[in-house]
């Protein structure tokens, strides 16, 4: 029997070596920009972004309606204090960042299209249970379960979609994405309105109930259709011919966001976490991450904010949405933008110094008109930069692909982790003028842009040279491929 297993080990090394090579010929004869190329390119975004986009806007729906819930009646029933309501919403990221590192490790061995969609119905099922929450305490226990599922989804995509594109397609890519989170609070302010509204007391059930049923079961009917719509990674994808999956192989490769070795000489989970975690500068994405995703907090308060502004609870909710979609344009815009010029740094930095600037003025007036457009603007200035310091990390951290998925999965846990202090900067006390959390908001974006800016040198200076088992790995990259690839720390530009 143990001959048996040799063999067969035998054989399928041979396989993977003879894929390999196959790959290595056809990459000295690739051309980038090719129409087979340029039609593969839209049969892929075919396949993953619009399905993925409505994905995350439930994904992001789900997780952000408590704060919808708390103004429709919530807050009330379950007899909430600010405290109480904090700890309903930070909860929900311990889980976050307890599972999320695992889930990546899970995912970047399986197959993404039963992986994405399986969590996704689960968590979609969660939520509709969560309507029946009678008090603070099973509240609390949904959110941090809620976390716990919807951990795998945001990195597990960023990962699924550095495997498919290159650097100069990725910033658009993960904006166009990204923009469903931030459309999705236009679409729940919408949603949340119209059911709140119209469903209160339907069948002695009250409106923030409905809102966790009718977007709970939304989510698990796309879930299911995902499942049959999703693309695998390039070298497995059943959706794609032979000729689709070697080609997009080959671009990945000649991009220096994969390697012809990748089959035959992968890191394990323990080598690819270490690896990560002796990277320093997966610790500065990291922080420039929490920064931006910790001014984010505002989210969780735009409807609570706007309210303030002499708002019904009902309007209140329809009014966050021009705030979303401002903040959508912008996001588009500063991407494409970012892609075109092939330039990460200052795209952060401006956004970020746009939000900041907005902060302060919001901090400083009180005319209800100026603070409405001066939202329109943090908020622009915040989501633009999220998604392009992800790509900008996984340009930068490329290789192995084992590594780049640990690394987004840490920047993205920590980084939603900073919602956990983020979330106490808007008591309630505070209202109206809210004077500590857009002061924080202000603080936070000023950091970031100054971390942006410095961030090349700060990659420089340390020069990392990777763990034992990384340059092992890494020294399978043929010449071509080193020539194609360059270096990473070029990516940090």
């Amino acid at each position: 029997m143990s001959d048996e297993k040799e063999m067969s080990k035998a054989g399928e090394h041979h396989e993977q070596v003879g894929i390999s090579q196959e790959l290595s010929d056809a990459l000295s004869n690739y051309t980038p920009g090719s129409p087979e190329e340029k039609k593969l390119v839209r049969k892929i975004d075919l396949f993953l972004m619009p399905i993925l986009w409505i994905m995350y806007i439930l994904n992001y729906v789900d997780r952000t309606n408590i704060g919808n819930a708390k103004i429709a009646g919530m807050g009330d029933d379950l007899k909430l204090t600010d405290e109480m309501y904090a700890w309903v919403l930070s909860i929900f990221f311990f889980g976050y960042l307890i599972c999320e590192v695992p889930s990546n490790m899970i995912l970047s061995r399986s197959r993404p299209s039963l992986f994405l969609p399986g969590i996704m119905i689960v968590w979609g099922s969660l939520c509709t249970v969560m309507s029946v929450s009678k008090n603070y305490g099973t509240m609390l226990a949904f959110r941090f379960i809620l976390g716990c599922i919807e951990s795998g989804f945001f990195p597990g995509v960023l990962y699924l979609l550095s495997s498919w594109y290159t650097r100069a397609e990725l910033g658009k890519r993960f904006a166009i994405f990204y923009a469903a989170a931030v459309l999705s609070g236009a679409f729940g302010g919408l949603l949340a309105g119209g059911i709140t509204s119209g469903l209160h007391d339907a069948h002695g059930i009250s409106g923030w109930r409905w809102l966790f049923i009718v977007e709970g079961v939304a989510t698990v009917g796309v879930g299911i259709i995902a499942c049959f719509v999703l693309l695998d990674y390039p070298h497995n994808s059943k959706r794609l011919s032979q000729q689709e999956r070697q080609l997009a192989q080959i671009r990945i490769v000649a991009d220096g966001l994969a390697s012809t070795s990748s089959l035959s000489g992968r890191l394990t989970h323990w080598q690819a976490f270490v690896a990560a975690i002796s990277d320093p500068r997966t610790y500065i994405f990291i922080v420039l991450f929490m920064l931006d995703v910790g001014a984010g907090t505002i989210s969780y308060f735009i409807p609570t904010i706007t309210k303030t502004l002499g708002y019904s609870s009902v309007k209140a909710q329809y009014m966050t949405v021009p705030i979303y979609a401002v903040a959508t344009v912008v996001l588009i815009f500063v991407a494409w933008s970012s892609d075109r010029h092939i330039e990460r740094r200052w795209h952060i930095t401006s956004a970020l110094v746009l939000g900041c600037v907005g902060s302060v003025v919001c901090a400083a007036v009180q005319s209800p008109i100026v603070r409405y457009v001066m939202i329109c603007l943090v908020a622009s200035g915040i989501w633009s930069a999220l998604p392009l310091i992800l790509s900008w990390a996984s340009a930068t951290v490329s290789l192995p692909p084992e590594k780049r998925a640990i690394v987004l999965a840490l920047v993205n846990a920590f980084g939603n982790f900073s919602s956990v202090y983020g979330s106490r900067i808007w008591p309630t006390r505070d209202s109206p003028a809210y004077h500590i959390g857009f002061g924080v908001t202000a603080a936070f974006l000023g950091a970031g842009a100054i971390l942006a800016s410095v961030l090349p040198l700060l990659c420089k200076i340390t020069a990392h040279q990777g763990t034992a088992a990384e340059r092992a790995v890494l020294s399978g990259l043929q010449t071509e491929e080193r020539n194609a690839t360059g270096s990473e720390a070029a990516s940090a530009k």
